[in-house]
């Protein structure tokens, strides 16, 4: 393979990256070579196992179709997580209610919540709630715990149903800080969990602010369950800078792009 070609790859490899999907068709016009060519570059792609090809084009190789655990998803890519939960902070203010989804990249935002005052925060996660009550102890959280009642999933460490969703209706919430498993454009923020989209639209619905906190390895994935639309959110939290192909879609819905990694560590670092 020529180095022009190799150039190709890495492009077809970057769009799929954001995606999730390409198509042959698209691919050709954006690259100024034949469809055949195109294929050719597929079919090695999925060779090296980087990608698997379907009709008309090709999607990610790596999806995967079920949750992990949750003990299983704070392990991976700690330190990202750590500066989109500190960058994410700077949005809180005092008197905040706050919902914070399940998930370990939103877990992260409590840790520096320790400068706010009289914050609120609705939780439905038996881990995060543990977590919050930890810091409590140790003085570092001062403000108000609320937990979601429902039907337990032992498996995730949480709970769902309408029992969830009624109760959630009780809060005014002024900032909701929701996870992802999937993120594209098309379909918005998309899940493995049915019941947690129900609640997760019930507050955003609602909330003056709903920001999304995620690594850049969620995007470009779509899973089972529509979570949100793109119309429902405000603000992407996230590892890397704005990809020029979504800044249109961005733009025309007024939402924000925060690159956690460009922003300077708080005070609240000193408490990790």
């Amino acid at each position: 393979m020529s180095f022009i070609g190799e150039e190709r790859k890495k492009i077809i490899l970057d769009i799929l990256e954001l995606e999730g999907l390409v198509r042959t068709s698209d691919l050709s016009e954006k690259l100024q070579v034949s469809g055949e060519m195109i294929r050719r570059y597929l079919e090695e792609l999925e060779k090296e196992k980087r990608l698997k090809r379907i009709y008309g084009g090709a999607v990610k190789a790596d999806v995967t179709r079920e949750e992990s655990p949750h003990l299983n998803r704070e392990v991976v890519r700690v330190e990202e997580k750590k500066k989109i939960g500190l960058a994410a902070s700077a949005l809180i203010e005092d008197n905040d209610v706050i919902f914070v989804d399940d998930g370990s990249t939103p877990m992260q935002i409590v840790y520096y919540l320790q400068d706010k005052q009289n914050i609120t925060v609705i939780v439905y996660s038996f881990d995060l709630l543990r977590l919050i009550m930890d810091l409590y102890g140790k003085g570092l959280f001062s403000g108000h715990i609320y937990l979601l009642g429902g039907r337990v999933l032992p498996r995730y460490s949480r709970v769902a149903g309408g029992l969830a969703e009624t109760m959630a209706e009780n809060f005014h919430v002024d900032k909701a800080l929701v996870s992802v498993d999937g993120f594209t454009i098309d379909k918005g923020l998309t899940g493995f969990d049915l019941e947690r989209g129900y609640l997760l639209r019930k507050v955003a619905s609602t909330a003056k602010l709903t920001v999304v906190m995620t690594d850049h390895t969620k995007f470009g994935n779509s899973c089972p369950y529509k979570i949100l639309d793109l119309k429902d959110i405000d603000v992407i939290v996230t590892d890397v800078p704005q990809p020029s192909q979504w800044m249109p879609h961005l733009e025309q819905r007024n939402i924000a792009w925060i690159n956690a990694m460009t922003e300077k560590p708080g005070k609240g670092e000193l408490f990790r």
